[in-house]
């Protein structure tokens, strides 16, 4: 079993930034993982993926370019850094491990966060 637990969502103005982190608990935790979201009325979003190794990323497009992924292996925690951020990135943001290759399907992850709020204004 692994237990995640997100922490550094909240309100911030667009244009703004905030730093997710994603703390990792249980047995050794090396496999893929993900940040999605989900929100209010709208099915849950593949936001973000990264290797083993953190040496490979990928982006969903409405991200791609503002947001960056990172893990730290070491500390069991992966973080979601954020910048430029728009309203239409409103959401419960979660964390997601244990798949054994890079997706953007959430069905390939086997533990999740509980997520954490991010709210942006216009």
């Amino acid at each position: 079993q692994v237990q995640l637990v997100e922490s550094g969502g909240g309100l911030v103005q667009a244009g703004g930034s905030l730093r997710l982190s994603c703390a990792a608990s249980g047995r050794p935790w090396r496999n893929y993982a993900s940040w999605f979201r989900q929100a209010p009325g709208k099915e849950r979003e593949f936001v973000a993926a990264i290797s083993r190794g953190g040496g490979n990323s990928f982006y969903a497009k409405s991200v791609k370019g503002r947001f960056t992924m990172s893990r730290d292996n070491a500390k069991n925690t992966m973080y979601l850094e954020m910048n430029s951020l728009k309203p239409e990135d409103t959401a419960v943001y979660y964390c997601a491990t244990d798949a054994s290759l890079l997706s953007t399907s959430e069905y390939e992850y086997a533990y999740w966060g509980q997520g954490t709020q991010v709210t942006v204004s216009s």
